[in-house]
């Protein structure tokens, strides 16, 4: 295969991903003033929720502090939740599986539903291969217990394909950036922003996307302990709120909310902006219903059917309903700006 330099790619996802798991810094955000004793432990990934809450006002008046720990994807940040570091944190579809499966001590709080256009598998754009069928023997990069990963057995599966048909490299965003700009890997398996930024800035081109085999769910991502405190458990649930205000400040205002983004996260305008078109911007918080428990089981007995995982396991029994309030189901159509939805 061709080998790829992509310099105007690396620098910017480097700074996506700078901070290493488990990082974490004592910012409260906002005004501080008035707050009392209580902290609130929030995981985060780069130009994540502190970013979107602070851009949107959502960090004003609030009555606890804020504590921010930066994780460059959820498989590391539920392993944090798990441990009792972090208060509760956002992850894609697939890390909560994954962490459940191994008997993690989480609970899923929160939803979102939005369009899964973002989630794909790409390949050069010199590529030979037009169809997912044709992967058949072909390397492929994804990172282990991400949405992606699930995307990627869906989509394998619907094109007659099974993970034991292709070679697998494990690898998190940035090493699989590597490994496909070098032609080290014959396609790579990835979610918004790194979909709009190697469709913007590589010769890149999608092979399939999440569409019609993929939930399009996001979840929020608690400690069971941190339930258990009457306060804490409270200030998560203004949390959630606030995340429901902000994800629809961002709804309405596309083009500030990606330059914001484009700021924290080192990206360049036009690739937040395509970001937040096809992916962010669909989000829409939802309850977690009977039918975002099915949809997610359905991943779980895949995985562990696959032996991906170590066991089987009920996922309503990870879930927390006290915060659906009146949200809407979680079948609710995303929202998009004229691109392909769910």
């Amino acid at each position: 295969m061709k080998r790829r330099t992509l310099p105007a790619l690396l620098l910017p996802l480097a700074l996506l991903l700078s901070a290493c798991g488990g990082a974490s810094s004592a910012n409260p955000g906002g005004n501080t003033d008035g707050r009392g004793s209580l902290t609130l432990n929030i995981g985060d990934q780069k130009g994540g929720y502190e970013a979107i809450l602070r851009a949107s006002g959502e960090l004003d008046d609030l009555h606890y502090r804020i504590k921010w720990s930066t994780f460059t994807s959820g498989p590391p940040l539920l392993e944090a939740v798990s441990a009792g570091a972090v208060d509760i944190g956002g992850v894609g579809n697939t890390p909560p599986v994954f962490a459940a499966g191994a008997g993690s001590n989480i609970a899923v709080v929160g939803a979102t539903h939005g369009s899964p256009a973002g989630e794909v598998i790409v390949v050069p754009e010199d590529s030979p291969l037009r169809k997912p069928s044709q992967l058949k023997g072909k390397s492929i990069a994804v990172a282990q217990g991400s949405s992606a990963h699930f995307q990627l057995v869906a989509s394998l599966g619907k094109a007659g394909l099974g993970i034991g048909d292709v070679k697998l490299n494990y690898l998190q965003p940035a090493d699989a950036l590597a490994a496909f700009s070098r032609g080290k890997v014959d396609a790579w398996a990835i979610w918004d922003p790194y979909t709009s930024q190697v469709l913007r800035t590589a010769d890149a081109r999608v092979l399939t996307t999440g569409e019609g085999v993929v939930n399009g769910l996001g979840f929020q991502v608690a400690s069971p302990s941190s339930l258990k405190d009457a306060k804490k458990s409270a200030a998560i649930g203004d949390l959630l709120v606030r995340l429901e205000r902000a994800q629809k400040w961002v709804f309405e205002h596309p083009e500030e909310w990606a330059k914001v983004w484009a700021k924290e996260t080192g990206l360049p305008y036009e690739v937040a902006l395509d970001a937040v078109k096809l992916s962010y911007g669909t989000r829409v918080p939802v309850a977690i219903d009977a039918a975002a428990i099915a949809s997610e089981q359905e991943i779980a007995d895949t995985f562990a059917e696959l032996r991906l995982i170590p066991r089987r396991f009920d996922f309503e029994d990870y879930v927390d309903t006290r915060f659906n309030r009146d949200l809407p189901p979680s079948s609710t159509a995303p929202r998009s700006y004229g691109k392909a939805s769910s």
